[in-house]
């Protein structure tokens, strides 16, 4: 057993290295963080049953990758450590404990665990001299060009009884916000995409050029000291006030509590709210926040032992890629998708994820068969990230974009030139189609329908209860007395099916932009149907206007406007509408909706984080009831910005800019018209 465990770790330290090698010099990473904790992890545990058999170049006892690069090499004046993790609340206990039998301590100092670029800003009399990258926790890599293009890092420290050295530490991010932005722009001039922000931070700040460093949008946030010749601190939380005094960026998402319960609820709630956060976390830090506990404690060789990094479950990992499949949308737009063996991913078990089209799939080169990189984040579906080409055997396959489609048969083809979707053009009868725009009827984007699920809309199509939308608001008891879905045994009606017909009374007179939406419009989303209602103020007055006065209405635009034109001029369109109208659906502005006080006539207004009183989608909604306009991006042209718990860069934005700030009491007094 001893020779196998010592092959195994000579197995695992090469390995290891060789990812760290990927991950902190090519930049390339060719597995998830979470298998790289599982390495390191299994290492550390074969170590610690057999440490004669232990390397002096062990990944365990070094800090980061180490790796040399064409930068200029320093060494950091104080070694520069690494975190130890703990991946369960036992693991997270038994830190504790053995924090409290080494010293005592009367607070913790909780924080995000920014996902990031260390690095190490040294500050001689005030002034920037050096920044490094971590490298080996002895020596890093000189960045200082690229770390002056950082608006958020002052080349001088502000305020006064600066040391006469300073070493601060902290994380260089690209915020989620600006990364998309960022990777789109790549992606129209057909460069390829960066992975994650953790990469696109990674690789700006090794570009040769400065220049290039200071077009990208990249900030830091500070969270520690190496060497301070001259000052003292108590607290870490001291630490943290005086550093935000000098102008260093500190963030404001930190917290000192009294005890492990405060560290729990910590932990518990950034778990929950990871993606509200202006860039990516991928767990929570620890630390005793008595300076003196923290040097009786003292250091491992890698890291400290009054800190500790309980990490969250990965968002990235790798999965082996069995067939890639389509679906057919409401619109007829037909989606490649990836079938894959199934993966335990940012909490929840996946086998299917988006490849958005065929031009992507070829893009990123992936094969069927492949072991692919897939990325979960917040409610967003799956996607495929791309291949791990060094995993390739020679087995794999090409995949070809179906000319026919799965569901009905007919020919496949892109509706325009230029077009990059492939889609069914037999919107009246196919039955993913049908399917897919009964199942969007019913959901919040649109309508709002109890019960009108995937399930109901597939049962009502397939017991031959509706053939298009137009039958749904005609639906009667005895219609779904012939359903299996909405009946019980003996015959009668089931709980879901008098839910249903109540939900269904109701949806008829939801506002007029719902019933918009629900139409499933190419390209109407609800900016534009709430700007169609209220110009329009009824569906037979948007059905009879020219496409250039429809273009002419702030948030429509040239393309909606044909889209809408050429919908209404298709018969069977027009016949779901006049269905929709015999059963009662009310198809112009409500009354009530019409003398709603317009106190927000005229204003743009932004909202993030969460409110309690409102929805995202209820503060949408009630801004654009009052006459506002409701908006995702902060820019000059925004008056108010509403911020609720949580709030990420928006807020920042805002307060860069100048825009005006409110909180959820002062979004309602703007509401009801007070200045």
């Amino acid at each position: 057993m001893s020779s196998q465990a010592r092959q195994e770790m000579s197995t695992l330290v090469t390995e290891i290295r060789d990812h760290q090698f990927r991950y902190y010099v090519l930049d390339k990473p060719i597995i998830s963080d979470g298998e790289f904790d599982t390495l390191l992890e299994r290492l550390k545990k074969l170590e610690a049953a057999y440490p004669e058999y232990k390397s002096d170049e062990s990944p365990t006892e070094l800090v980061g990758g180490g790796f040399a690069t064409h930068f200029t090499q320093h060494d950091h004046i104080e070694k520069m450590m690494s975190l130890d993790n703990v991946f369960s609340r036992d693991e997270l206990g038994s830190w504790f404990d053995r924090i409290e039998k080494s010293g005592a301590t009367n607070s913790w100092l909780c924080e995000v665990k920014v996902d990031g670029l260390a690095i190490n800003l040294l500050y001689e009399n005030g002034k920037l001299l050096r920044a490094l990258t971590r490298g080996n926790g002895t020596t890093g890599e000189d960045v200082t060009l690229n770390i002056r293009t950082i608006a958020s890092i002052p080349h001088e420290l502000e305020g006064t009884n600066h040391p006469a050295i300073l070493e601060v530490r902290g994380e260089v991010f690209f915020p989620i916000d600006a990364f998309n932005e960022f990777n789109d722009g790549l992606e129209e001039e057909g460069k390829p995409r960066f992975a994650n922000p953790r990469n696109a931070a990674a690789g700006s700040l090794r570009q040769k050029d400065p220049r290039v460093t200071a077009s990208r949008p990249l900030s830091m946030v500070v969270h520690g000291i190496g060497a301070a010749d001259g000052v003292t601190f108590t607290e870490q939380s001291q630490a943290y006030a005086l550093l935000k005094s000098w102008g260093l960026p500190i963030s404001s998402r930190f917290k000192v509590v009294n005890d492990r319960a405060g560290v729990t609820e910590f932990i518990d709630y950034y778990e929950k709210h990871r993606h509200d956060v202006e860039h990516e976390i991928d767990g929570a830090v620890v630390k005793v926040n008595e300076i003196s506990v923290q040097e009786q404690l003292g250091f491992t060789s890698r890291a400290p032992k009054w800190a500790i990094a309980f990490k969250y479950p990965p968002e990235e990992v790798t999965t082996k890629l069995l067939d890639i499949k389509v679906s057919v949308g409401r619109t007829g737009r037909v989606t490649p998708f990836a079938y894959m063996e199934p993966v335990l991913v940012a909490g929840s078990t996946v086998t299917n994820a988006t490849l958005h089209n065929a031009q992507e799939v070829m893009r990123k080169g992936i094969l069927i068969g492949d072991t692919v990189v897939i990325r979960k984040a917040g409610d967003v579906i799956p996607e495929v990230l791309g291949p791990v080409i060094e995993r390739r055997t020679g087995s794999e396959t090409v995949w070809a974009m179906p000319t026919t489609c799965p569901d009905c048969d007919t020919a496949l083809r892109a509706i325009s030139e230029g077009d990059v979707d492939i889609r069914c053009p037999n919107t009246q009868s196919c039955p993913a189609q049908l399917r897919e725009r009964l199942y969007y009827i019913g959901s919040r984007a649109a309508l709002d329908i109890d019960v009108l699920g995937y399930e109901a809309a597939t049962a009502l199509l397939n017991e031959n209860l509706v053939e298009d939308e137009g039958d749904l608001f005609a639906l009667t008891a005895d219609d779904l007395k012939k359903s299996e879905f909405f009946r019980k045994k003996d015959g009668e009606l089931g709980a879901n099916a008098t839910k249903f017909l109540a939900a269904l009374e109701a949806a008829k007179s939801r506002p007029l932009w719902r019933m918009i939406v629900a139409l499933s419009i190419r390209h109407v989303g609800p900016t534009a149907a709430q700007a169609l209602a209220k110009n329009f103020q009824s569906l037979e007055r948007i059905s009879t206007t020219s496409a250039e006065e429809l273009a002419q209405v702030d948030g429509v635009g040239g393309i909606i406007a044909a889209s809408i034109v050429e919908w209404f001029s298709i018969p069977w369109h027009s016949a779901i509408i006049e269905k929709w109208s015999r059963a009662g659906v009310v198809l112009v502005e409500s009354e009530n909706e019409n003398t709603t006080p317009q106190t927000l006539a005229g204003l743009t207004i932004v909202v993030t984080g969460s409110l309690v009183d409102f929805t995202r989608d209820g503060a949408a909604e009630a801004i654009t009831a009052h006459g506002g306009k409701s908006s995702s991006s902060v820019s000059k042209k925004t008056d108010y910005v509403v911020v609720g718990e949580a709030a990420g860069s928006k807020a920042d934005k805002a307060a860069e800019l100048g825009v005006a700030i409110l909180d959820e009491a002062g979004f309602k007094r703007l509401l009801a018209g007070e200045k």
